[in-house]
Parts: structure tokens; C-alpha cells; sequence
């Protein structure tokens, strides 16, 4: 948890001012007891209302004094917390931001959500009780031990058994408990996990009626999460009921001894009240303190799962020289690449890669599902590093690049097209906020978008859901290739991301992109060959490698897999006609 404490660094006035406010109400606590023994010595004792009278009044100062303290300690500890949280929570968001693809597969979207949530909501709890519960409690147990000593050394040796017994009982709990919410978190990132999926997926459920089956998977993460959490609570709840047995049976000795020494004339019954309402106040600041360090392992919990995110250090970055500007005309080259998602497999996903993209020229790749078209195509912005080999981009390493410079170059049409909620405007100009209103209509009429648009009754202006659930998959696939093509990309990657598109409308796609990208490069991948026909280079994949390569006609004369390939995909459609 130390390790955050720069987030506390911007709030060090509050922070100081908080534990300040409450030694205030603190000192105002502890003088309440030996006032209440002075009107009841010698005022109820000997008949002096006047006495009655003004330390009544000073009581009453006393508490208003205590209760600013307590309020003001209330408030500027609430600023810290509230604002540590906001900070870590927006550090967080940031860092994940700068993550590898290989980073986000290791820590689950499930289990970053958790964390930004629930892990950081706990710490912020805890900073809050760092700079309330856990300044008063300590300097409450001193000073109302300091005044019992005072009142009557002897009475307080019943202390000397009580005190180390409640702390006994608070080791053990902490002790116990950390573990059980170690794994409470762990349920709960999994609770979390299962929920995203179903809900992202939630049609799919629906077509396939799979709806209890995966109420029994959320029923099994929830029972998991629940049961976890009801023994740490049942642990927590043992806390209550030892202190308190504790406390009744120290007050019930402290009247027993306290009573024979009143008896004897050796303690006044103001100084024995007194007395009880320090102890009183010392045990219960030991619970208070119990409660404060029970949760403190909580914390520590969510203090390590958050610190793991922040230590998490992604493989791509900028070099320290990293270049700008060098991006001029898209020319990639693929110098025997290979890649392997875990760099301790020896089982490639790519294997000595080999070829060259020319500006102005269409690459297209073809193969099996799994045979890397994908992960291929990741490389080029480098959400992947490669294992081996290089890729360069107008004679330039891509890992001496500048990732925003790269990235910027590149326009990624994913094989899943994935849209923000807000207009369909904005999300054209997602890449390009500052682009004016003809350049999205003239990516939009490229990408085929522009006659469904407008009509739609907002036109450009139309809401869209979450993820765009309110479009079709066509739909949403040409507003991801407008949202590519308003950059201008020195280079066009197209991952299947015409699948959902009739044939028809995939033909006048191609088209225009030929008029409107003839200058850059342009890479794409596809299932269908009728796809890939007008392709200057077509690259054939097969287990991570490349086994063919040509124009349409020259694969048809040289490889087997096309010709196999094209076969197939003809009688599917001579099938479908019949």
C-alpha cells in the first residue's frame, strides 16, 4: 500500500488538516469524563449549583469544540479519499491504455474492471479511515488510559489483562482473514468476468437458447464469490462478540473494585464514573481499532491487485530515439517474422514470414481459419511484437517508429467492428475529431455508408447503442471503413471486414477503394476469393506460413490450396443457387 502514497502527495493539506481536526475532538472526548466528575464531586456532592452551572456550560463548549473538530476531520478527509481514488482510478485507465495486446489477454477484462472499481473503492475507504478512525482510536486508547492512570493507578492494572487479550483476538482475526479476502477478490473477478461475457453476448445466447446454461455458469461464479465472502464475514463477525465480552466483563470488575474502593472512602464516586467512562472509551477505541485493521487486510488485498496493473509493463513502447515523419509513402516489408503469443512457446503462430507490400499495390491473404491471418496483420501497429525478424516500413524498423506516429499512419478495419455509444458522426471521426463535415460524408459514400445513413431519421445525428446495437452487421462494418478512411491512411488494413456485406455491395466497396487508396498500401484479408480477385499480390496461409503467393491467375496455374480453395467456394455458391 506504500507505494501509493504519491497519489496522496497532491492532497498533503487535507491530509494534514484531517489528523489535526480530530486530535482536536479527540482532546475535547477525553476532558468530557473528569468535567463530568468535577459537578458531580463538587457540585451534586456539596450542593454548588453555581459549580453545576458553569461546568455544565464548559461541557457544552467542550462538545461544540469536538463536534467542529469532528466535522472538519469528516470533510477534508473525505476530499483526500474522494480525490486519491479519482486519481488512481484515471492513472489506471491511462497505464491500461498503454498495454500490449499480450498484456490484456494476462490480465482478464473481467478482473481490470474489478479493480478499477472495487479494488480502488476499497482503498479509498481505507485512506479515509487512515485519516479518521485510525487517529482516533490510537490517541483515544492513550489519552483515556493516561487520565484512567491519573484517576487510580490500581484499577487500572484490570487493564493489563483486557488490553493484551484484545489484541490477541485482533491478531488472530487479521491473520486469519487475509487469505479469505484474497480469494474473495479472486471470486469476484471472476463474477465479473462471466457477466461481460454474457451480456456482450447475449444474442448469441438467445439464437442458441442457452440462456439457463448460462445462468447455471453465473449461479456457479456467484455461489463461489458468495460462499468465499460469508466465511470472511463469519470470521469478521467473531470480532464484535469477543470485544464485547471483553468490555462488559472489564466495566463489570471495574464497578466490582472500583464499588469496594468508593466503600472504603478511597475513590469518589465522580472520579469512579470517570473512571468507568475512560475505560469505556478506551476499550471501544480498541474495537474501533480491531474493525479499522480487519478491514486493513482488505486493503492490502486490493492495494496488491491494483499495484500488479501499474507494475504490468507493456513490451511495446517507444524507443528511446523513436522516429517521426518517416511514414511517407506505406512500403512494408515482412523480413522472416516469426511470432509466438507466449515468448517461452516454442510452438510458433507465425513462422518466417517473408514478403513485401509496395504503395499503391493490394495484398491480399488467404487461409483456414487459425492459420494467423489475424495475428499477421496485428504486427504492422505493433499490438503485437514480433518474436523474430523485422517489419519495415519505408526502410524504417517499426520498433523505432513512434507508436502514435505509426498507429496514425495506419487505418485498422478489425475483423470484429467495434462502435462507441454517441453519433454516427462521431464515431466517423473517431479517429479525425477536426475533420470537417464533406470529409465524413465522402468516407461514408466510400465505404458504401452514406445511402443507409441518411436514411435513417437523424441521418448523421442517429444515437447509437451500446457497441451500435441498433445496426445491422453490414452496418456497422461500412461505418468502421469510413471510420479507417477518414485519416487517410498511408496504409489500409482490412481484416474480413466485409463478411457481412452482400456481394454486390463488396464489388462497389472495392471499387471505390481503388479510386480513393490508390496511393497507399493496402492490406486485406478474406475468406472469399471472389474477394481477393483484383489483388495485386495474393498470399496464401497455411499453419502460420506463407505457401503460396501470386496474382489470381498465376495461383491458379501454381498452387493446389487455391485452386482447392476457389473449387470449393464455387460449388457453395452453385449449391446455394439451386
Amino acid at each position: 500500500m506504500w507505494k501509493l502514497k504519491r497519489f496522496m502527495k497532491p492532497y498533503w493539506l487535507w491530509c494534514l488538516l484531517a489528523p489535526l481536526l480530530m486530535v482536536v475532538e479527540v482532546i475535547m472526548d477525553l476532558m468530557q469524563p473528569a468535567l463530568m466528575a468535577s459537578i458531580v464531586n463538587q457540585g451534586l456532592l456539596t450542593n454548588n449549583l453555581e459549580h453545576i452551572k458553569s461546568t455544565g456550560l464548559m461541557m457544552l463548549g467542550v462538545a461544540l469544540v469536538g463536534l467542529i473538530g469532528g466535522v472538519g476531520c469528516t470533510v477534508f478527509s473525505s476530499i483526500a479519499s474522494q480525490s486519491f481514488g479519482n486519481d488512481l482510478r484515471i492513472t489506471l485507465f491511462e497505464h491500461i491504455q498503454t498495454f500490449s495486446n499480450r498484456n490484456l489477454d494476462r490480465l482478464k477484462t473481467g478482473s481490470l474492471i474489478t479493480r478499477l472499481t472495487n479494488d480502488v473503492g476499497q482503498l479509498q475507504t481505507f485512506v479515509q479511515m487512515i485519516l479518521r478512525t485510525l487517529v482516533r482510536s490510537p490517541l483515544l486508547l492513550v489519552g483515556s488510559l493516561v487520565m484512567a492512570i491519573r484517576i487510580s493507578p490500581s484499577l487500572t492494572l484490570i487493564l493489563s489483562v483486557s488490553v493484551p487479550l484484545l489484541f490477541i483476538i485482533l491478531y488472530a482475526i487479521i491473520r486469519l482473514s487475509f487469505p479469505l479476502f484474497s480469494k474473495m477478490q479472486e471470486k469476484l473477478d471472476s463474477v465479473n468476468t462471466v457477466l461481460q461475457e454474457n451480456l456482450s453476448g447475449i444474442r448469441v445466447i438467445k439464437a442458441f437458447v442457452r440462456a439457463k446454461e448460462e445462468q447455471k455458469r453465473f449461479n456457479a461464479a456467484n455461489t463461489a464469490y458468495t460462499g468465499n465472502a460469508i466465511k470472511a464475514i463469519r470470521l469478521m463477525a467473531l470480532n464484535m462478540p469477543l470485544m464485547m465480552l471483553v468490555l462488559n466483563a472489564s466495566i463489570v470488575a471495574v464497578l466490582w473494585f472500583g464499588g469496594l474502593k468508593n466503600w472504603n472512602g478511597e475513590l469518589p464516586v465522580g472520579d469512579l464514573i470517570a473512571f468507568i467512562n475512560y475505560v469505556t472509551q478506551l476499550l471501544m477505541s480498541m474495537m474501533m481499532l480491531s474493525n479499522s485493521l480487519t478491514f486493513v487486510s482488505r486493503a492490502k488485498v486490493s492495494a496488491d491487485r491494483v499495484n500488479e496493473v501499474l507494475a504490468a509493463v507493456s513490451e511495446i513502447s517507444d524507443a528511446p530515439s523513436a522516429k517521426t515523419e518517416v511514414i511517407r509513402s506505406g512500403r512494408i516489408q515482412f523480413n522472416h517474422v516469426s511470432f509466438a503469443y507466449n515468448s517461452t512457446d516454442e510452438n510458433l503462430v507465425l513462422e518466417d514470414i517473408h514478403f513485401t507490400a509496395e504503395p499503391g499495390k493490394t495484398v491480399a491473404i488467404l487461409g483456414a481459419t487459425g492459420a494467423g491471418k489475424s495475428t499477421l496483420v496485428s504486427l504492422i501497429p505493433r499490438l503485437y511484437e514480433v518474436s523474430s525478424g523485422s517489419i519495415m516500413i519505408d526502410g524504417t524498423d517499426i520498433r523505432d517508429i513512434s507508436l502514435d506516429h505509426l498507429r496514425s499512419e495506419i487505418g485498422f478495419v478489425m475483423q470484429q467492428s467495434i462502435l462507441f455509444s454517441g453519433t454516427i458522426r462521431d464515431n466517423i471521426r473517431y479517429g479525425r475529431p477536426d475533420a470537417t463535415e464533406e470529409e465524413v460524408v465522402q468516407a461514408a459514400i466510400t465505404a458504401e455508408a452514406h445511402g443507409f445513413i441518411t436514411g435513417l431519421p437523424q441521418g448523421y445525428d442517429t444515437l447509437l447503442g451500446q457497441r451500435g446495437i441498433n445496426l445491422s452487421g453490414g452496418q456497422k462494418q461500412r461505418l468502421s471503413l469510413a471510420r479507417a478512411l477518414l485519416i487517410r491512411p498511408r496504409i489500409l488494413i482490412m481484416d474480413d471486414s466485409t463478411s457481412a456485406l452482400d456481394a454486390a455491395t463488396e464489388a462497389r466497396i472495392r471499387q471505390l477503394l481503388r479510386e480513393q487508396m490508390q496511393n497507399s498500401t493496402n492490406i486485406l484479408i478474406a475468406q472469399r476469393v471472389s474477394s481477393v480477385i483484383d489483388a495485386d499480390d495474393i498470399l496464401i496461409l497455411e499453419n502460420g506460413r506463407i505457401v503460396s503467393r501470386g496474382t489470381h491467375e498465376e495461383l491458379m496455374q501454381s498452387s493446389e490450396i487455391y485452386r482447392d480453395i476457389r473449387q470449393s467456394q464455387l460449388k457453395g455458391e452453385e449449391t446455394s443457387h439451386v
